[in-house]
């Protein structure tokens, strides 16, 4: 059976919930039979476009921080890769489990299992939230001075980090929720509540920033405090909207089952540490910079943001074939769901790569946004020129490891971000800090590493090791 293209994939109005072409049952029916590609962007470019702006408006956060000067910008610098460990924990790592085990239970047509999966990632949501939350103020300052954080430039770090680790609670159920969602094919709602919370995130930031009217200049606190309203709003609407019922999937208390747990965890966990492995290796590979001085870690900061600007236009695709390949396991099409993971790897491979090129023939069109002081831009513009090149092997990697979380065998996507961070942090560490290496080397250990990274993913691809029937 072959549906036409136009058939909806994330219709929002109540009759999703019946068997409408655009609803529940419809959703399923083009992810099971409508042609692969137009299929993918459906799902992929809504989630893209909102993940892109909300990158937008940390750039851009990072814009207004820069006015408070070097070393709030530096501060920022190193308190963004642990944020963004938690975020890559939140969506790609726990919430790849909550999406592959919903994706699967709506395959199968397993639809109490799909409801009750919701009320599961609320519970991890806010357990995980509040852990998050203690971690941080109870280890950030030691971590941040681990990574060559002093004086002004920790100082901001912590301050930074207090505000925004307070709200670690909705951050986490917002992004499971979101989870949840996009693995039945609903990527219109999430998208909808991002893209209106990142408009108003825009706004409020520089005013509790630098202060308005009657209210007072918070300086690089307020940019975490706007952080947190916008998720805290953002949790309360998609809580109250997914228990109305308007949405193919429903919000109610449940009790809680172990084998539901389990599905979750089962690609959520081993998910969760390849979501740990690039944070990790960017924080060690930031304290390694930080060896060479501030303006070192401002300039690589800066520049490695670009890598993370990459990170949700790789992520809606790769959600987006996670949900396409985990449908067609749940319902026994293994043949499309290993075509499926293909196309969207080597649409990953293009579009990284080609962002990759750009940056490295013109890296000041980047930089030049954030500073024009030579001394941090001259170690921005080495990474950009060794590292860019290679981000297309990143997006190849990237999406394939997605596919592999959508049939729930994830082992040899660990295996490729345990390869990279082992050469780009281990390696890279111990070459800065006992051979005495420059950057350029460490940049080049960097680039080396994503090379493997990329390797064993398509080897274990090609090899028949993750799209095999039987026992998921």
């Amino acid at each position: 059976m072959q549906l036409k293209s136009a058939v909806p994939l994330s219709t929002e109005a109540s009759s999703e919930r019946g068997t409408s072409p655009g609803g529940a049952s419809g959703i399923r029916e083009a992810l099971l039979n409508a042609p692969i590609l137009p299929t993918l962007l459906k799902l992929a470019v809504p989630t893209t476009v909102v993940l892109v702006a909300q990158a937008f408006v940390g750039v851009v956060e990072t814009w207004y921080v820069s006015f408070l000067g070097t070393d709030a910008l530096a501060g920022v610098s190193l308190v963004f890769p642990i944020f963004m460990l938690m975020t890559m924990m939140s969506n790609g790592g726990i919430g790849s489990g909550v999406a592959s085990a919903v994706a699967r239970a709506t395959g199968a047509n397993r639809k109490e299992d799909a409801d009750a999966l919701v009320w599961h990632a609320v519970v991890m949501g806010l357990g995980l939230g509040l852990a998050s939350t203690v971690l941080a103020w109870l280890f950030g300052p030691a971590l941040y001075r681990a990574l060559g954080g002093a004086e002004g430039a920790l100082e901001a770090a912590v301050r930074y980090s207090n505000y925004l680790f307070a709200g670690a609670i909705p951050f986490w159920v917002v992004n499971l929720l979101a989870a949840a969602l996009r693995g039945a094919g609903n990527v219109k709602l999430p998208a909808t509540v991002t893209l209106a919370g990142a408009g108003i995130l825009v706004v409020i930031s520089p005013v509790l920033i630098f202060g308005a009217g009657p209210l007072p200049a918070l300086g690089i606190a307020g940019a975490g405090l706007a952080m947190v309203l916008f998720y805290l709003g953002a949790s309360l609407w998609l809580l109250r909207h997914l228990a109305s019922g308007r949405t193919s999937l429903r919000l109610a208390p449940v009790r809680l089952e172990a084998r539901l747990i389990r599905d979750i965890l089962r690609v959520g966990l081993p998910t969760a540490l390849s979501a740990v492995q690039p944070n990790l290796t960017v924080i060690i590979v930031t304290g390694a910079v930080g060896l060479f001085g501030v303006e070192a870690l401002a300039g690589y900061g800066i520049a490695a943001r670009l890598d993370y600007l990459l990170v949700p236009l790789l992520f809606g695709l790769g959600t987006a074939v996670l949900t396409m390949v985990g449908t067609n396991a749940g319902a026994g099409n293994w043949e499309r769901a290993r075509r499926t993971a293909w196309v969207g790897a080597w649409l990953g491979f293009g579009v990284a790569g080609s962002i990759g090129l750009l940056a490295a023939v013109a890296p000041n069109a980047w930089l030049h946004f954030f500073s024009k002081d030579a001394a941090v831009l001259a170690p921005g513009v080495t990474y950009l020129r060794i590292v860019a090149p290679f981000y297309g092997l990143l997006g190849l990697g990237f999406v394939l490891g997605f596919a592999a979380q959508g049939v729930a065998r994830v082992f040899w996507p660990v295996l490729a971000g345990t390869a990279r961070m082992v050469i780009a942090a281990g390696v890279g560490w111990v070459a800065v800090v006992y051979f005495d290496a420059g950057l350029p080397m460490l940049f080049s250990l960097v680039s080396a590493a994503l090379v493997a990274f990329a390797g064993v993913t398509v080897a274990a691809t090609l090899a028949g090791a993750i799209f095999r029937e039987g026992p998921k």
